[in-house]
């Protein structure tokens, strides 16, 4: 959910590679790694200031781990030895710029580390050593060393972005710009060669997440009041025909996406429905909707992860307290698990 809420990193296309080169500048250390005993396991932030941890082998929730009142983003470590969650709604405002290191081999926080802008964001880079940390309507972003758990760098980038993508070759930033109410959000692709950007792609109106499959060919935009994605070739950087995928959305609710690790298949969360929708990479066709709440008041599906193995997906409803796992071999959802509370970011280790 976004009500001016966003978790996808956003960060203008000035300074974008700026940020990607600090992180491989001068961090030689590694963050200490996950447990190797441990079963796969999903993190979810509560906006009661608490973090359930799911065990995704038996979608069995432990005893949430009190952090702070309002966490609403997260991120983990490529290793799965780190979460970092943040809480832009702390009781106290003053104090809502907090990030917390969340040690995944013993479940335990850390000390908070305030990271000078309201923390609604996280992203972490693919070698680990730089978390990314944004608000949004906000025009800074913050770098921590993940390895001394300080910010190292706060940017003022001018605009707002809303989420941001890089290719798994590391050629291609993607960054999504929103337009004014009801217009054309766009994309704007930077080249890291160049650290150039290139002509802005042009998507549905209030664009607000967005994904690139695993073997970089297709870039995925949720359009949330569009109620469609759209799909962009990486080889022209050009737009595909619009996927409807749900009803016209609200503008400031957020349609979370995301891949499967096999590349078949984009999962998109439609908000204000109360359902998710697959969509087959192969034809870009949206597949038989999932049914997982009901319209917005009673469950509203937000924000979604998905399993290393690509079994499961897991999308939160807020509203209903619970985290609803979806079995990807038949698209069916399973029973759903409590989280009494308020499920609002979810991450999942390695």
């Amino acid at each position: 959910m976004r009500i001016h809420l966003l978790r996808s990193v956003g960060i203008a296309a000035a300074s974008a590679l700026a940020l990607l080169a600090l992180a491989d500048a001068g961090q030689a250390a590694a963050p200490v790694p996950a447990r190797a005993d441990r079963p796969v396991m999903a993190y979810v932030a509560n906006h009661a200031g608490t973090v359930t941890v799911i065990n995704t082998a038996t979608n069995i929730a432990l005893k949430p781990v009190k952090v702070a009142f309002g966490l609403s983003s997260a991120a983990i470590t490529p290793n799965g030895g780190t979460a970092y969650v943040g809480n832009p709604w702390a009781s106290n405002m003053a104090n809502a710029t907090s990030v917390f290191p969340f040690n995944t081999a013993t479940d335990k926080p850390g000390k908070a580390i305030n990271v000078r802008t309201v923390p609604t964001g996280i992203a972490i880079t693919p070698n680990g050593k730089t978390a990314y940390v944004f608000g949004d309507g906000s025009t800074t972003v913050a770098a921590v060393s993940t390895v001394t758990n300080t910010v190292v760098k706060v940017m003022d980038i001018g605009r707002s972005s809303l989420a941001i993508a890089i290719t798994p070759n590391g050629k291609t930033v993607y960054l999504v710009n929103s337009g004014s109410p009801g217009s054309p959000g766009m994309v704007t692709p930077i080249s890291t060669a160049t650290n150039r950007p290139g002509r802005a792609i042009k998507v549905g109106a209030g664009p607000g997440a967005i994904a690139i499959t695993p073997n970089g060919k297709t870039v995925y935009v949720a359009n949330t009041t569009a109620g469609t994605v759209t799909p962009i070739s990486t080889a022209t950087n050009r737009p595909g025909k619009a996927i409807k995928v749900g009803p016209v959305g609200l503008s400031w609710a957020t349609d979370p996406i995301a891949v499967t690790p096999n590349g078949k298949t984009v999962y998109v969360a439609n908000t204000t429905a109360g359902t998710a929708t697959p969509i087959s990479t192969a034809t870009n066709v949206a597949l038989k909707t999932i049914r997982i709440g009901t319209p917005v008041t009673a469950g509203w599906p937000d924000q979604i992860a998905i399993t290393p193995d690509g079994k499961t997906v897991y999308v939160l409803n807020p509203f209903n307290g619970t985290v609803i796992p979806i079995r990807t071999a038949t698209n069916t959802a399973l029973k759903p698990i409590k989280d009494a509370g308020v499920p609002m970011a979810i991450a999942i280790t390695p």
